[in-house]
């Protein structure tokens, strides 16, 4: 797998443009726009890791591969639409579905606290209308790689949000805050499908070919003997999500030196067999735009 540095790509301007069309002409008129930029992005943006995705794990032809990036890249730009839209006030303009929503009101009631780990598919700020309406404390563990002046003009545009934020730091001291927050009883929501260079990993078959998926959610899991529940918000109409939790489950801490390996890549499966199913359900909501499978 090639290294993933966590950064996103975009400025200021098209920040701004986005949000002012939003604002005054509607989602659906930044959704026209977006066909352009998607076009953009086809042609002039570098594309082997969705590339490999289309073409060798799903095996589509290499016309259909081409159709599905231009697709995909039309719904991620969707997703990031309607993020924008939602954390500026605009909930009102998109439904949802919540399948599994009393697995997390469970684990809020028993006050054990928990992981929710989730993946790069589909689109997991708007599952925050969710979390807001559990009363317990979420920790949402992200990588803040957007430039200083594009958070600085978010900041102003978007509303507070009812959520603690965890950032990831180079050095790991963001781990000494998930375990606070899970010594604490609360919930901790992080991803499961990226890592940076450094992070312990274990390699599993997850669509038919290896790869390596960061050990870390669910070893803490199972360290604090919290439950975990795989989360994943999906786009099922244009302005209609549909939320997926799991039922919880314990994994038992592997305290045996010589078995460890082997019961974090059992751990490590599970989770990878889960995403495996939605993305067979969601082929083109899949967002990890780098080297993810071993070649």
């Amino acid at each position: 797998m090639s290294k993933w540095s966590g950064k996103t790509r975009g400025g200021v301007a098209g920040y701004k443009i986005f949000v002012y069309v939003i604002r005054y002409l509607g989602v659906r008129a930044a959704y026209f726009m977006l066909w352009f930029v998607a076009f953009y992005f086809l042609f002039f943006t570098q594309k082997s890791g969705i590339r490999y995705y289309f073409r060798k794990i799903l095996r589509y032809s290499g016309t259909k591969t081409i159709i599905s990036i231009y697709r995909n890249y039309c719904l991620l730009g969707q997703v990031l639409t309607d993020k924008i839209a939602f954390l500026a006030g605009l909930r009102d303009k998109f439904s949802f579905t919540f399948e599994g929503e009393t697995h997390l009101v469970q684990m809020a009631r028993e006050g054990n606290g928990g992981v929710l780990i989730g993946a790069h598919m589909g689109n997991w700020e708007v599952a925050g209308q969710l979390l807001e309406r559990i009363d317990v404390p979420v920790n949402i563990v992200m990588l803040e790689a957007e430039h200083q002046r594009i958070k600085s003009y978010l900041d102003d545009v978007l509303e507070e949000r009812n959520m603690k934020i965890i950032p990831i730091k180079e050095d790991f001291s963001h781990l000494f805050a998930v375990a606070e927050a899970l010594k604490n009883k609360e919930l901790v929501a992080i991803h499961g499908d990226r890592f940076l260079p450094g992070t312990q990993t274990v390699t599993v078959d997850f669509m038919g070919q290896q790869a390596q998926f960061p050990a870390g959610p669910l070893y803490l899991a199972s360290k604090y003997k919290v439950p975990v529940t795989y989360v994943v918000t999906v786009k099922d109409r244009a302005t209609h999500y549909h939320f997926y939790a799991t039922r919880p489950k314990l994994f038992k801490y592997p305290g045996n030196l010589k078995t460890r390996k082997a019961e974090v890549k059992e751990m490590v499966t599970d989770y990878a067999c889960f995403l495996e199913k939605k993305l067979k359900q969601y082929p083109l909501q899949w967002f990890n735009y780098f080297q993810f499978w071993e070649e």
